[in-house]
């Protein structure tokens, strides 16, 4: 399980160096080898272990195609998918039209979502955050799903 927040540079490159803490992790799980792709609904992109990633591409497909949601999930999701892998000195190079989808300048928040990562323009993610913060102080409500989790 992958978690946590961690503020980072991209190099002149578009590199990321992945932090220590989950490269054995990443060894483990995928030889370093990750497929990024973007969000749908926030701008950010999403990074995944290949072999999750494989899962997931294997669900979008069986969907078929005649659904114009369905095919319209696929553009987006199979459409922008990159496979990168960890480089020696464990970066990844994020290719420059995802870096414009999610406008990735020179500082990164890398955040830990459990089987996959997000990777948010940083000022970008702390406006998001402080945003979700306020939404959460004012929903009294809690659906029922939400009222069962304990923390």
């Amino acid at each position: 399980m992958f978690r946590g927040v961690n503020s980072l540079n991209l190099d002149a490159k578009g590199r990321m160096a992945m932090p220590s803490k989950y490269r054995d992790r990443l060894a483990a799980l995928c030889d370093g080898q990750m497929v990024v792709t973007v969000d749908l609904s926030d701008p950010c992109l999403l990074l995944y272990p290949l072999p999750e990633w494989e899962d997931i591409e294997r669900k979008l497909v069986r969907l078929g195609n005649l659904d114009p949601r369905a095919r319209r999930l696929q553009r987006m999701l199979i459409g922008h998918a990159t496979e990168v892998e960890l480089d020696g000195n464990g970066r990844i190079l994020l290719p420059p039209p995802l870096r414009e989808f999610a406008s990735l300048d020179k500082r990164v928040a890398l955040t830990g979502q459990g089987k996959k990562f997000e990777i948010w323009d940083e000022p970008t993610w702390n406006e998001q955050r402080d945003s979700w913060r306020a939404a959460g102080a004012q929903d009294a409500a809690l659906s029922e799903e939400l009222e069962s989790l304990s923390l």
